[in-house]
């Protein structure tokens, strides 16, 4: 009895065994990780692409917008290093306490000279008035009249004035709002008629001070037929003090005379403005030139310095196997231009043999794109022909010889322009980005209803899993009793 005792047991827990494992107990599934598990193996792959693609386009937009800046940057800085005048020949003045001398824009001032006498210089009319105790207290009411020409003057007074021909006097309206020195200084300086006024104080009082501007048709004459106002009058005979007189400037170069309302001369020497200082009689200023051959020489190697530092991060950005920009055609458009400049004619020799590039001054292309400057070719060319290395620097208005800065932001709009530059690549990169972005966000879309579908499923089946298990836990329990009764 025992041994078939032990032969129905063994036989029966088999049977359990054999229920419990169909029924799926106890098994321990997690639905949600099987879920996540599928959606996975569903879109990692269309997911990965898409990220990679993404992350792809995000290099190539900075990149493109990195390549823009530094290239308008560099012919930014180029344009203002000419622009500054450091890299022209100066005009030098033998004594600038008499006359000092500057270059005008554009000028070419090598092997320029002048001999320069100043005998006077122009001067403005200045006066002041008759003493008065309060700045503010009221003088007078009724008109002003300021009127422009010519006038002599000795002893500190006015002693002959003629109207310029065809010149309108001024008329400055006085009332009780302005009657003061205070108040009749601002009228004249509103009237705007080439006198400035102002009130000074010399100790013993209060003067209406009046000043014209430069030159000898220049002198002023302030009337007034009004009771009170007629004190303020410039005028033959009036109480104001004259200080200096209106005067031309005299200047002689080269043995010419010539006359002119101000100190400051721009049309006596092509491409030199004169700064008259003082008047020095019988005195001849000699004028000449200094070439800025430091400063040229170190454009040069500043030049390079930048050139290949910028050069570096194109080469880097379109290196054949991790550049970002590698296929651009745009990117390798700029590279090659480029590596062509310094073979560009940068300015129009008129004399043979001047050199026009900057590998004719020394300034040779290495295999990697940079630059290197060979300086004794560079200190031999800044000996004997500054004025070409000088040309090279020059503000020029046109990218065809017209100088290196010009050259160069030429080039500078051909690879950033919007239409076929690094401008359209960009534009055209952020595009497929935005693209792309929708793209991504569909694919969650399909995921995230996919998951949904799939937990919806599951959900159903752990439903059913949860029904089969209460059977079998009544099947169980029948079992048991089952097995109870059999002993």
């Amino acid at each position: 009895m025992v041994t078939n005792t032990t032969s129905t047991g063994t036989t029966n827990a088999s049977s359990t065994s054999q229920i419990l494992s169909s029924l799926g107990a106890g098994s321990g599934i997690d639905y949600a990780s099987l879920v996540g598990s599928l959606v996975d193996a569903q879109f990692a792959a269309k997911n990965q692409q898409l990220t990679a693609k993404s992350e792809a386009l995000t290099a190539q937009i900075s990149a493109a917008s990195n390549l823009k800046s530094i290239i308008g940057q560099f012919a930014s800085s180029l344009k203002s290093l000419t622009k500054g005048g450091t890299l022209v020949t100066q005009p030098s003045s033998s004594n600038a306490n008499v006359v000092r001398a500057a270059a005008l824009p554009f000028a070419r001032l090598n092997g320029f000279s002048a001999q320069v006498e100043v005998r006077s210089v122009a001067q403005a009319q200045a006066s002041a008035s008759p003493v008065f105790a309060d700045r503010t207290a009221a003088i007078g009411t009724g008109t002003l009249t300021l009127t422009l020409g010519t006038a002599t003057n000795a002893n500190g007074a006015l002693t002959s004035f003629t109207a310029n021909s065809g010149a309108s006097p001024v008329n400055i309206t006085i009332n009780t709002s302005n009657n003061s020195l205070d108040g009749i200084a601002k009228a004249i300086n509103a009237a705007n008629a080439g006198v400035t006024a102002n009130v000074v104080a010399d100790g013993s009082g209060f003067r209406l001070a009046l000043k014209g501007q430069t030159g000898a048709t220049q002198a002023f004459q302030l009337t007034s037929q009004d009771a009170g106002l007629d004190q303020l009058a410039v005028d033959v005979g009036s109480p104001a003090r004259i200080g200096t007189g209106a005067q031309d400037a005299e200047v002689v170069v080269d043995g010419l005379s010539f006359k002119r309302a101000s100190n400051t001369i721009s049309d006596l020497i092509a491409g030199v403005r004169l700064d008259l200082v003082s008047a020095a009689p019988g005195t001849t200023v000699s004028l000449g030139n200094t070439p800025p051959t430091s400063a040229l020489r170190q454009a040069v190697l500043d030049f390079v310095d930048t050139y290949n530092q910028v050069i570096g991060q194109i080469t880097e950005q379109t290196d054949p196997q991790n550049g970002a920009l590698k296929a651009d055609y745009a990117a390798r458009d700029l590279k090659g231009g480029l590596g062509r400049l310094t073979q560009v004619p940068l300015w129009t020799s008129t004399t043979g043999g001047a050199p026009t590039t900057l590998a004719e001054i020394g300034v040779a292309t290495n295999r990697d794109g940079t630059l290197t400057v060979k300086t004794d070719q560079l200190d031999s060319a800044l000996r004997n022909n500054a004025q070409a290395v000088e040309a090279m620097f020059q503000d020029g208005a046109t990218s065809t010889r017209g100088g290196l800065a010009a050259a160069f932001q030429a080039l500078a709009d051909r690879a950033t322009s919007t239409v076929g530059g690094l401008g359209a690549s960009q534009a055209r990169y952020t595009a497929s980005k935005v693209s792309l972005d929708k793209q991504q966000q569909k694919a969650r879309d399909e995921a995230e209803t996919m998951r949904t579908r799939l937990t919806r499923q599951f959900a159903g089946t752990d439903a059913r899993v949860s029904a089969y298990r209460s059977a079998q836990n009544f099947l169980t329990q029948q079992i048991d009793a089952w097995n109870g009764g059999g002993r």
